[in-house]
């Protein structure tokens, strides 16, 4: 990792798109200190404290103590996750949306769009159920112009946030949304580190404290190496080229592989499902009112602090529908990111053939069996490593927001930021020798 950091700064176009996103990032974390005018930006902080909605920390943690502040950024890229993931629900149920999906750049272009608008949409939606749900308790003075001001601020720095990521994409680094929510998660390490100190260390005898801080220490180093083992584990399908004659030249005849990565589907899963699980508990919250009976039995289960707390065994049972919105997100987000029939196409167009499988039809199916076992394997790992800090939590109440799915986002980004790095640059060498 230092080494592609060292090698890219001596690259004039590389530092200057590295120095371009810390620019960004700067602002970002800047925007996320400065508050709503008119409102009581000291009002969520102290719901923070009073309650334990998991919810709300889950936000928190994504828009790095913006939310708590509520700030300008206060709502994050958050309308822009939600916004994506129903896009790409309706490519399966709107035809036309999924033929603008497999209409190449194109297509891709206008989904983006409709993306946007719907981020925006969704923003403003959120701005004025806050301002419904918490008016009077929020809003210092609640009047039309005061509304409007907040209405038009939240919504405004979600767009921003969401153009920010944009321009990362086009003159940093690519990858901007993930670097905008790695940030944010980042500047939340300080702050779940002195929990963690303040719950485990201080004040214990000095044995009871050096346990405390060797187990957790060795639980984060357990997942970041699980994170990388999953993210750098890939199936290579080897693929023979056919020799043909070209003139008087036979060419072709060499062999390659199809890198098929054991977690297909990245990070994307874990948000979706850790999004959707969050959804119900901020739309009880906008009411003012907790429910009771098995309607507030089912809020619990979908709150991640509640897993695996020995008081409450069977909140714990909201951890199965989150490992099953995982499974589906994995599934789901590979058939629409890697098409078996279009690869198995395009090796016949060019001529090549997995040893033992013949080209076309029976590619696709061989293909399509190979997927199938290693995305459960993926998303097995996926699981593991989001759930381990979940028990830690639950059994011995840590109260942080750097859990599992927070680590997962971090190591995750890093790395395909770091490839990304390294493949501007193998591009860059590659121009240079054909220049010359």
């Amino acid at each position: 990792m230092f080494k592609t950091l060292r090698d890219a700064f001596q690259v004039k176009e590389i530092r200057r798109r590295v120095f371009y996103v810390v620019f960004i990032l700067v602002i970002i974390r800047l925007g996320s200190q400065i508050p709503v005018p008119g409102v009581d930006s000291t009002f969520f902080a102290n719901y923070f404290a009073n309650n334990s909605n998991d919810a709300y920390s889950f936000l928190n943690a994504f828009t790095g103590g913006g939310f708590s502040n509520f700030s300008i950024l206060a709502l994050s890229i958050t309308p822009y996750i939600t916004s994506s993931i129903i896009v790409q629900l309706l490519t399966i149920a709107i035809p036309q949306l999924e033929e603008l999906q497999k209409d190449g750049q194109d297509g891709r272009d206008k989904l983006t769009r409709i993306t946007r608008i719907l981020t925006v949409a969704l923003a403003l939606m959120e701005s004025v159920a806050m301002c419904i749900g918490f008016g009077n308790q929020l809003i210092l003075e609640v009047n039309a112009i005061n509304v409007i001001v907040v209405v038009a601020c939240l919504t405004g720095g979600s767009a921003f946030l969401m153009w920010l990521g944009e321009q990362i994409n086009e003159k940093g680094v690519g990858n901007g949304i993930s670097i905008v929510l790695l940030i944010n998660i980042l500047s939340r390490i300080p702050v779940d580190m002195i929990t963690l100190y303040e719950n485990f260390v201080a004040g214990k005898t000095i044995a009871k404290a050096a346990l405390a801080a060797v187990i957790i220490i060795a639980i984060i180093i357990v997942v970041i190496i699980l994170t990388l083992i999953l993210n750098g584990a890939e199936r290579r399908i080897p693929v023979q080229y056919s020799q043909k004659m070209v003139g008087r030249r036979l060419v072709g005849g060499n062999s390659s592989h199809i890198p098929l990565k054991v977690n297909t589907g990245g990070v994307i899963p874990i948000i979706f499902a850790s999004s959707i699980m969050s959804f119900p508990q901020i739309i009880v919250s906008f009411t003012g009112k907790n429910p009771s009976g098995w309607g507030g039995k089912i809020i619990s289960m979908l709150s991640s602090g509640n897993w695996f707390d020995p008081n409450d065994w069977f909140s714990t049972l909201g951890i199965i529908v989150y490992i099953v919105l995982v499974i589906f997100f994995a599934y789901f987000y590979t058939s629409i990111t890697f098409n078996p029939m279009e690869v198995a196409d395009n090796m016949k167009k060019s001529g090549g053939f997995i040893p033992g499988i013949r080209p076309g039809k029976p590619t696709e199916e061989y293909l399509n069996s190979i997927l199938k076992y290693i995305i459960f394997i993926g998303v097995v790992g996926l699981i593991i490593i989001a759930v381990i800090p979940y028990i830690f939590n639950g059994l011995f109440n840590a109260n942080v927001s750097f859990g599992g799915t927070s680590l997962i986002i971090v190591v995750s980004v890093i790395l395909e930021t770091l490839k990304q790095i390294e493949s501007m640059m193998l591009v860059r060498n590659y121009k240079g020798f054909l220049n010359s």
